[in-house]
């Protein structure tokens, strides 16, 4: 994995709040990541089977299913639901961006990770970057609230599930899986909680096409390699970025001011980024699959020793 991997995630997901907004002006929340859904798991199947990659079978396709329902449907559905409430983009990526230390709080005992002081330091100069960066945008309703720490806990909890169960599963059809699993159960909740309609086909069918083509199929496929490739913790650490990076795209795409505190916050969980991963570079190529390298992340210890699982 090269180190461009990270700060291009970081784009490409910041852009998906921009995406929301724009979405859910257009079309219930539902509806919206339906077909987000339906579309990139089509779209990414087609591929996977057009080179033919193994697909997940067996008690590896349960864990799929199970990471795909909590990092896709749950997480999802719970976000755009809180924009869709009036939640600002810059607060829902706040809560999605304390996903590292939530994944921190519980990689030690069950992912076997070990959490360095300096990477607890970093993840507490990131913590404080975020809030920095969407410290004068505080203002929610409670059942906004409830919704983002939903999307929160589905996020972390899925991540590190699907890095404890299903760590090597195939990034393209894995990720199509989670896909194509997910279309169908939040399709059924936009018939049930929603009336499915769209008021303004332009600016819905370009926030799906580029949710999905940009997003759900670019940005997963990057997460789910860094997931493939080194500890849960520290790959969580670029979700650090996501609040100041949406706060930067907004104020450049749709006219939103961009705040000294914002600048502040990006330095500051910048920073926070750099010291958490600065124990260690993220994984190269060339490893032999299966290896305890390749598995656990580059230069970490293997699971007799200090186990470091992503």
């Amino acid at each position: 994995m090269t180190k461009v991997v990270p700060p291009l995630f970081v784009v490409m997901w910041s852009s998906a709040f921009i995406a929301g907004v724009i979405g859910v002006g257009s079309a219930p929340p539902l509806l919206l990541i339906f077909a987000r859904f339906a579309l990139a798991g089509l779209l990414l199947g087609a591929f996977a089977l057009a080179v033919r990659a193994p697909w997940p079978r067996g008690r590896q396709l349960v864990h799929v299913i199970v990471s795909g329902i909590l990092v896709q449907a749950v997480q999802f559905s719970a976000f755009y639901a809180a924009i869709d409430l009036r939640v600002p983009a810059a607060v829902v990526a706040l809560v999605q961006g304390l996903n590292p230390v939530l994944i921190a709080l519980v990689a030690g005992r069950l992912l076997g990770e070990r959490v360095t002081p300096r990477q607890w330091l970093g993840f507490g100069l990131g913590a404080a970057g975020v809030g920095l960066a969407v410290a004068d945008r505080l203002s929610f309703s409670p059942a906004g609230v409830l919704l983002c720490v939903a999307g929160l806990l589905a996020l972390s909890l899925g991540t590190v599930y699907q890095k404890r169960y299903a760590g090597d599963m195939d990034v393209r059809t894995g990720t199509a899986t989670q896909f194509l699993i997910s279309a169908p159960l939040t399709g059924a909740a936009s018939l049930v909680f929603e009336t499915p309609r769209v008021t303004d086909w332009p600016a819905f069918s370009g926030a799906v096409a580029w949710l999905v083509l940009v997003n759900s199929v670019g940005a997963f496929l990057l997460l789910n390699t860094m997931l493939k490739n080194a500890p849960a913790s520290r790959v969580s650490t670029v979700f650090f970025l996501t609040p100041p990076v949406t706060a930067v795209m907004a104020w450049l795409l749709v006219g939103q001011a961009l705040h000294p505190l914002a600048v502040a916050g990006l330095l500051v969980g910048g920073a926070g980024v750099l010291l958490a991963n600065l124990t260690r570079g993220w994984p190269t190529r060339g490893r032999r699959p299966g290896s305890p390298a390749t598995r656990y992340g580059s230069g970490a210890a293997t699971p007799e020793s200090s186990p470091v699982r992503t």
